[in-house]
């Protein structure tokens, strides 16, 4: 075993047996290679080093760049304008005698037959026209008991109307005329006065009349 590199530390005896420790000592690495381990691990630091301290100077110039040039540069964003709501859009939609001109005309023509109806009902068609008016006429449409036939005109004089044109509601209920408004009546008739949302329809030169659909009735 010493052949072996074992050295013997201690040997004990006793009357039955004999007990003998060896060890085996480390062989010592050779300083050369030492030497050359710590130099790589010193170049390898460098190196880390130099890396890390030319990617920092970069960011910081990157950065310093970005800022400077934030600085300089002028701003050219925006306010953007607000947007307006839908109960807004669609009041600027509604053709009112307070912001159409033409339609404030036609509320006061003396003659339903005017071609001005005519004009206007082929220019605006589709659109939503308000207006304080009353019911002038009301009949029954055909053989029902619930549907009517309207005739509208501006103002509160009811069956008294002589000016503007005869607009008309034509086979409609109770419930299509949207009735709105504190108070809500259970049926309608002639002289009742009422704010009047409609979408413009035709013109019958024949018979003339300027048809309407209701959009909502408020009542006043």
């Amino acid at each position: 075993m010493q052949k072996d590199g074992w050295e013997l530390v201690e040997q004990s005896r006793s009357a039955l047996r004999t007990t003998l420790e060896f060890r085996r000592p480390k062989k010592p690495m050779p300083w050369l290679l030492i030497g050359a381990g710590a130099a790589v691990l010193v170049i390898l630091t460098a190196v880390i080093g130099a890396a890390s301290a030319l990617s920092g100077g970069d960011e910081k110039k990157d950065e310093s760049g970005r800022s400077s040039a934030a600085a300089g540069a002028p701003s050219t964003t925006a306010t953007p304008a607000p947007t307006p709501t839908a109960a807004e859009s669609a009041a600027s939609d509604v053709i009112t005698p307070e912001n159409n001109p033409e339609f404030a005309a036609l509320l006061k023509t003396a003659d339903t037959c005017d071609a001005a109806n005519l004009d206007f009902a082929t220019r605006y068609e589709g659109r939503t026209v308000a207006f304080d008016g009353s019911i002038v006429n009301m009949a029954h449409h055909g053989d029902y008991d619930t549907r009517y036939d309207l005739l509208l005109g501006p103002g509160d004089k009811g069956p008294q109307t002589t000016v503007g044109p005869d607009f008309k509601y034509e086979d409609v209920n109770i419930f299509e005329l949207k009735l709105t408004g504190k108070e809500i009546p259970a049926t309608v008739g002639e002289g009742d006065t009422f704010r009047f949302v409609a979408e413009v329809g035709e013109f019958n030169a024949t018979q003339c009349l300027f048809y309407l659909d209701p959009v909502s009735t408020e009542v006043r």
